[in-house]
């Protein structure tokens, strides 16, 4: 299913000047990369853990953009619509920390009335976020033997990313909205997207990510188009299947919440929202704006043995977002 290299051993991303260290181009089954970036004003890091329960849909986000820190929390409530956001803008990411490996270490983010610290032990990952209206405290516990997927994306050596996508982890905890405390039930997901690297100015990307019982997707495009090198699997009980194919995206910019259909070798998948997100920003140099559309997946995606993975009930997102960062 793929041309790609894969790693199997630990590496660093960056050679001792910086620039991207070849032997880390490819992708894994579990974070292998020490993201040991140097220099000052390109990187990004970010934490972001979507979670979909039947009730709510909750996004968590901590990141730096070396000269300012963007922040933020967003809970959807799936019955009424209601949404709540809380953003914050640090200069300089001012009292936010990182680990420089996935799975390890503290995340500790601050700012316009929101905290969040985001604790990954070796048995799980533990996310706290509290702001004036929403306080969340989830635990995504580790699964032995589970597959995620670890990618380096190469523009040149001096402008890469790392990302690890683990899409439909378990999660258990408690989100508490407007003083009333709900319980995360069984059958309820948390996805990882967990980024490190050096990007250009002006970027354009598509993320979708669904997961259900025993099966999860993930699919991106547009910022990997013609590197080589994809974030493209599917999932089936916990082993990851890689898509080494660019896909195409077909969706209404008109009008989001029409179906939007990902297509390639070994990949037909419908996607329909339910709810659309709209997050624009506009501080100058940085700006941004994004459609996160929340909804259903339907089709399939070919396994690494041939045979097709149905995709039909899993629920999460598909998203277009364009920036200048």
């Amino acid at each position: 299913m793929t041309h790609e290299i894969q790693i199997t051993e630990p590496v660093d991303l960056c050679l001792p000047d910086g620039r991207l260290n070849p032997a880390a181009v490819g992708w894994s089954r579990k974070p292998l990369h020490r993201a040991n970036l140097r220099g000052w004003g390109r990187n990004k890091r970010w934490e972001y853990w979507g979670v979909v329960t039947p009730a709510h849909i909750v996004g968590v986000v901590a990141s730096s953009l070396d000269y300012a820190g963007v922040h933020g929390l967003y809970l959807l409530d799936r019955v009424s619509g209601r949404e709540i956001v809380v953003d914050a803008t640090v200069p300089l990411a001012r009292g936010a920390t990182f680990p420089d490996r996935s799975g390890s270490g503290r995340v500790t983010a601050s700012g316009g009335g929101l905290d969040i610290e985001i604790q990954q032990q070796y048995d799980g990952t533990t996310v706290k976020a509290r702001s004036r209206d929403v306080t969340l405290d989830l635990t995504m516990p580790v699964v032995e033997g589970r597959d995620s997927l670890g990618v380096v994306v190469a523009w040149g050596r001096t402008r890469f990313q790392y990302t690890v996508k683990d899409v439909g982890r378990p999660v258990h905890g408690t989100i508490t909205a407007g003083g009333v405390e709900h319980v995360v039930p069984a059958g309820s997901y948390a996805t990882l997207d967990h980024g490190r690297g050096r990007w250009p100015y002006s970027v354009t990307w598509n993320w979708a990510a669904g997961a259900g019982e025993g099966r999860a997707i993930q699919l991106g495009g547009k910022w990997t188009d013609g590197t080589g090198t994809t974030e493209n699997a599917v999932f089936e009980d916990g082993r990851l299947h890689k898509i080494g194919a660019d896909l195409r995206w077909e969706y209404d910019r008109t009008d989001w919440l029409k179906p939007w259909r990902i297509t390639g070798p070994g990949v037909d998948v419908t996607f329909e929202p339910f709810h659309e997100r709209v997050a624009r920003t506009n501080l100058g140099i940085l700006a941004g704006e994004t459609h996160q559309c929340f909804g259903r997946f339907s089709g399939w995606a070919r396994g690494a043995d041939g045979q097709k993975i149905d995709l039909e009930g899993l629920t999460g997102w598909a998203e277009e977002a364009r920036n200048r960062w």
